[in-house]
């Protein structure tokens, strides 16, 4: 199985194709392709690139499939004695991500996924389901 290791956002994250994660909010619309220049390790089946501190030449692209908010956090805040707190909550803005290949020294594709696999569609899906009624037709006596 092969992998790498990226940068995004001040956090590391281990990575294969067809993986969907959520990093830092990135400025980039729904659809449009990402690159991640800061591959720090590229491992395929038979061997393993470690960078120092960055492979030279390795990118791994993918799809911006949603901006969305992470859940809300709760910061509480108290001064002990002094009837002193202070309560509110903060949602973290991320882009959610699904890997589509992983190249290496050269432009050598070490993974990619099929065109089927994506998670996006063409036609936008909604969040919302959508109920058809049924008609009641009323006899007549």
């Amino acid at each position: 199985m092969s992998f790498a290791i990226i940068e995004t956002g001040g956090k590391q994250y281990k990575v294969s194709a067809s993986n969907i994660l959520k990093v830092e909010k990135l400025n980039i619309v729904k659809g449009k392709k990402v690159e991640f220049k800061k591959v720090l390790l590229v491992n395929d089946d038979k061997n393993t690139e470690v960078g120092n501190p960055t492979v030279e030449g390795a990118l791994v692209e993918g799809l911006v499939l949603d901006n969305i908010k992470d859940r809300k956090i709760l910061v509480f805040k108290k001064r002990r004695r002094q009837n002193s707190r202070k309560k509110y909550g903060h949602r973290q803005h991320l882009s959610k991500i699904q890997i589509t290949k992983i190249l290496s020294k050269g432009g050598k594709v070490i993974s990619e996924i099929e065109n089927k696999k994506m998670s996006l569609s063409k036609e936008q899906k909604s969040d919302k389901k959508t109920v058809k009624k049924k008609e009641v037709v009323k006899k007549k006596k």
